[in-house]
């Protein structure tokens, strides 16, 4: 009969225990993986196949017992480094989402609002639409599969131990939310420009022939100028989007390097 000792089963579950708190970490706030529509008992399934499968390769760590105050700490770390990767892309969704909201906002799609599970509130149409886009872009050109990739080199960067994180951790986090305003401000200023255009001869219009009404003719006008601008454009955004999507990937390479 075979005996194991408490400090042989304690390595053999820190060894797959950790990992997985940095995995689930990541599925709780990455695009697609931390999707609300996909059941918790599935995203926690995926995240402990994917533990069984890398685990092995991961370099060996000394870690102390889980549930020592010290084993609560690493915990604590892990979960952190995976929310942080995770949440980094997710900026660039968000930005590609803020391009939806800009764009329907001037149509006039601020009359019709629907819930997205996603965010917990109100997006208009135009959102929708350009974040199904995103995500679709981002499964087509694996940046899923790239950000599992940057996910098991952050296990070299940054192993699984007591070291301290950097401090400036949270200021580079925080910094970079500015792309949330870059992409959007790339995707949105064509449609904005065009409706601005329209807009501003609308005005002159109504000045010219007070007894136009401006509403009833204005409204439809935008909205058609809005969704021909969307149908010129649409093709042409999967470049930047897929840009931006890889962009992000160099971003969380260069987080998971000055983590540490």
């Amino acid at each position: 009969m075979m005996e194991f000792t408490s400090a042989q089963v304690l390595a053999v579950f820190s060894a797959y225990f950790w990992p997985l708190a940095r995995i689930l970490g990541l599925f709780s706030s990455a695009p697609f993986f931390g999707h609300r529509n996909i059941p918790v008992r599935i995203r926690v399934a995926v995240g402990v196949a994917i533990t069984f499968l890398i685990a092995p390769t991961l370099p060996t760590f000394t870690a102390p017992n889980p549930m020592s105050w010290e084993g609560l700490l690493i915990l604590c770390q892990q979960i952190l480094i995976g929310v942080s990767i995770g949440f980094t892309m997710r900026l660039i969704f968000t930005g590609v989402e803020l391009t939806g909201d800009m764009i329907g906002m001037t149509m006039g799609f601020g009359f019709a609002l629907f819930y997205n599970p996603q965010s917990g509130g109100q997006s208009s149409a135009i959102n929708q639409l350009l974040s199904a886009l995103t995500l679709l872009i981002f499964l087509a050109a694996d940046i899923h599969l790239q950000l599992l990739q940057c996910l098991i080199k952050s296990y070299s960067s940054i192993p699984i131990d007591m070291t301290s994180l950097s401090k400036n951790m949270f200021h580079q986090v925080a910094m970079l939310g500015k792309h949330i305003f870059l992409i959007s401000f790339q995707l949105s200023m064509p449609v904005i420009a065009a409706l601005l255009m329209i807009n501003m001869a609308l005005g002159v219009l109504t000045k010219a022939a007070p007894q136009l009404n401006l509403f009833g003719i204005g409204f439809p006008i935008i909205l058609l100028v809005g969704f021909l601008m969307l149908a010129l454009l649409m093709p042409y955004w999967a470049i930047p989007i897929h840009e931006n999507l890889q962009h992000g990937i160099n971003l969380i390479l260069e987080l998971i390097s000055i983590i540490n």
